[in-house]
């Protein structure tokens, strides 16, 4: 009896379960997104208690520019690998890094993770950025970017574009996406999300076909703006998106010298003459041998007296004295009769004027002469 109460209790909650599924139907859209919040939970070893069966391994070159950096920061990858139980070997000898699963190892992606972290190292990533790989909710790309264009002076140019003046255009990147990107050499790493990888990838590749990443950026603005929003969240957003059409502003170069077309003529034009026909028409073609020569020697004999005439005339200009000016003489001032007692005066006041100079006594007139006699004839 307990068996068969049991049987039709199951029986009962079953149907209320088809029911409900009937009842309340679910949509799509809800089916496919994720809810906010959610993590995945973390790989442990209750997971894979017997570990894996075979040892794994991988090895990666890296440039000699980086040793120097790997050799300061291996305790530190060592460390974090540790903790995931792979094991890593640097060779400095060769060049290269090893990472290789050991016994204790449970998780299979671990090795995965380890040789993503070991390339980034090597393309320039730093290791405080490149041991976020260890996460599960982190990913890589590494973009190459060196083959896309053929000339490397463009190749340059657009991957200069591509980090903008003082990085802006990369930091605005690293901003919408949540990822952190370096351009190096021939390849770009890019470390994020999933989502934000799969943009920086358009955006760097759009970037080396001549497509500016502003134009890229502005439509990742939008998104990130449409996407707060909970009503346009599941509708499609190419109305609001820009549309951005490439339009040839360089006109084609025209040549410096056009040449001109000449003017269509049905016949062809008239043979150059021929040097008989020029010795006909001159009437050299009649004369003998003897005279043929005669006529040459006068004519190189009439050339080179025209070439001694042209060498003596550069000659003589050498001696031809230039053209003197003219000298004019000026008409100068009539003498004028000077009055010396009248400069002896003046020098006689400048020195009484001068600093420090003693006072000259006046000149003695006439009559100051007739009272000194008369002094002398009464003593």
């Amino acid at each position: 009896m307990a068996s068969s109460t049991k049987g039709s209790s199951v029986r009962e909650t079953q149907k209320e379960t088809r029911f409900k599924k009937t009842a309340e139907p679910v949509a799509d859209a809800d089916l496919l997104t994720v809810p906010e919040g959610w993590k995945e939970p973390g790989f442990t070893k209750d997971d894979n208690p017997r570990g894996l069966l075979e040892e794994s391994s991988f090895a990666t070159l890296f440039p000699k520019y980086r040793e120097a950096y790997l050799k300061e920061c291996w305790p530190l990858v060592e460390k974090a690998l540790g903790e995931t139980h792979v094991k890593g070997t640097l060779d400095l000898i060769e060049g290269s890094v090893t990472v290789s699963t050991t016994k204790k190892t449970f998780d299979p992606y671990a090795i995965v993770r380890a040789r993503d972290l070991v390339k980034l190292l090597a393309r320039s990533v730093p290791f405080e950025q490149a041991v976020r790989i260890l996460q599960d909710d982190v990913a890589c790309d590494i973009i190459k970017v060196g083959t896309v264009v053929r000339n490397r002076e463009r190749f340059v140019k657009r991957r200069q574009r591509l980090i903008g003046p003082k990085g802006s255009t990369l930091k605005a990147l690293e901003l919408l996406t949540n990822c952190y990107v370096m351009v190096q050499g021939n390849t770009v790493s890019a470390l994020g999300p999933f989502s934000g990888l799969k943009e920086v990838r358009k955006v760097v590749m759009d970037t080396m076909k001549n497509i500016h990443p502003i134009y890229n950026i502005k439509a990742l603005m939008i998104k990130q703006e449409l996407s707060r929003d909970a009503e346009l969240k599941n509708q499609s957003w190419e109305r609001f998106l820009p549309r951005f059409r490439q339009k040839n502003v360089s006109k084609r170069r025209e040549p410096q010298k056009k040449s001109k077309k000449k003017e269509y003529t049905p016949f062809p034009p008239q043979p150059p003459e021929s040097k008989v026909d020029r010795e006909l028409a001159s009437g050299e073609f009649f004369l003998q041998e003897t005279e043929k020569k005669r006529m040459k020697l006068q004519e190189v004999k009439a050339k080179q007296a025209e070439q001694v005439s042209k060498r003596q005339e550069e000659r003589k200009k050498a001696f031809v004295p230039p053209k003197e000016k003219v000298f004019v003489q000026k008409s100068l001032p009539k003498e004028e009769k000077l009055d010396i007692e009248a400069l002896k005066v003046k020098v006689k006041k400048a020195k009484t004027k001068k600093l420090g100079a003693p006072p000259i006594p006046a000149p003695p007139t006439p009559l100051d002469k007739k009272k000194k006699k008369k002094k002398r004839g009464e003593l």
